[in-house]
């Protein structure tokens, strides 16, 4: 017995057709979206490679692209069909096709599926990849002479004063690290000559940070050196006074703007696979009540279309029946061929 049978007439079936070509040509807008929006995940992630490690995935806006591609094809070929439907020797050129369509837009949205899946999981990846480009990064901004990384201190900076943050975690890791270059300091100056030999591995440390920290919007002029030192500046007590830098670090901002970009484009494709599970359910009826005709040479006669044509525990068992025998027939040849072979 058919699984949710409909009665259709004439009226009916040109609506649903109507319905569904719009539904479809919306879908290959979506598409196009979908595509665009790989394209820009892309880019944003080359942008910031260096401060990845250039370990960052490329794996997933490779995916929105292909699916995007892949959506646009997909429902520009179903818009067809509902097109050339309520036309009984156009639509007669589709109908051999129209079974392994279907079986394809499944496939499609399963895979719109796993797409969407990635898209909230790569958040735990690139939070690590951040994590260690971002330490390695800070470790290289004074190294504006060494080639490969001479552009670091500005992809750095720039990043700081964008993304309103300062630092991997917070601010103080600046506190761990040289990120002045030797080529800029006063080896003569004896309080530079102290802090030196006062590192265990001769580096020159203090409690500052880059002037990119600064934040713009303090009423009182930047203060990025001896930010622990109350006794350095006026009327100043870095326990309970708000900083004039930014006190939010960069990992944390970087992965709330990526993961807010990706929440979003997986909230859209799992809003996709709605859409284009109803425009396949859409089309299931149409064709089946097209196949269905009470008198096949009068389009206004009536006919039922289905979404399944047996129970969904019958289908499954045809399905499996399908895949066994495809199985065995291929170890048959393999055996044949084996049988074949000489010895």
């Amino acid at each position: 017995m058919a699984l949710m049978p409909m009665k259709f007439d004439l009226a009916k079936r040109v609506k649903l057709a109507q319905t569904l070509w719009l539904l479809y040509w919306l879908s290959v807008m979506a598409g196009i979206l979908i595509f665009s929006m790989g394209i820009f995940f892309k880019i944003e992630l080359r942008k910031r490679s260096e401060m990845m490690d250039n370990n960052e995935s490329h794996f997933v806006p490779n995916l929105l692209i292909l699916v995007g591609l892949v959506a646009c094809g997909i429902n520009a070929f179903g818009g067809k069909v509902c097109h050339d439907s309520l036309d009984t020797i156009k639509f007669t050129k589709w109908k051999p096709m129209l079974k392994t369509y279907m079986s394809g837009c499944v496939v499609f949205c399963i895979a719109l599926f796993v797409t969407a899946l990635l898209c909230f999981l790569m958040q735990i990846s690139l939070h690590f990849a951040l994590a260690e480009g971002l330490k390695n990064g800070m470790k290289y901004y004074k190294d504006t002479d060494t080639p490969g990384r001479c552009f670091m201190k500005r992809t750095l900076d720039m990043t700081q004063i964008e993304f309103r943050c300062c630092g991997n975690n917070n601010y103080k890791d600046w506190f761990e690290i040289q990120w002045i270059s030797n080529r800029y300091l006063d080896f003569s100056n004896d309080e530079v000559k102290a802090r030196v030999q006062s590192n265990v591995e001769g580096k020159y440390l203090m409690e500052s940070v880059p002037f990119s920290c600064c934040n713009p919007g303090s009423p009182r002029p930047c203060i990025q050196h001896h930010l622990t030192n109350n006794s350095a500046h006026y009327s100043y007590d870095h326990h309970t006074e708000d900083l004039n830098i930014w006190t939010r670090g960069c990992r944390e901002a970087l992965v709330s703007y990526y993961g807010g970009m990706m929440n979003s484009i997986g909230a859209f494709v799992l809003l996709f696979i709605i859409m284009q599970a109803v425009v396949t359910v859409g089309l299931q009826y149409l064709t089946t009540s097209l196949e269905t005709l009470a008198d096949p040479e009068n389009p206004e006669s009536e006919s039922e279309g289905w979404l399944l044509e047996k129970s969904v525990k019958e289908t499954l068992s045809d399905i499996m029946t399908k895949i066994k025998s495809l199985f065995k027939g291929n170890q048959v040849q393999e055996g044949d061929a084996a049988e074949a072979a000489p010895t």
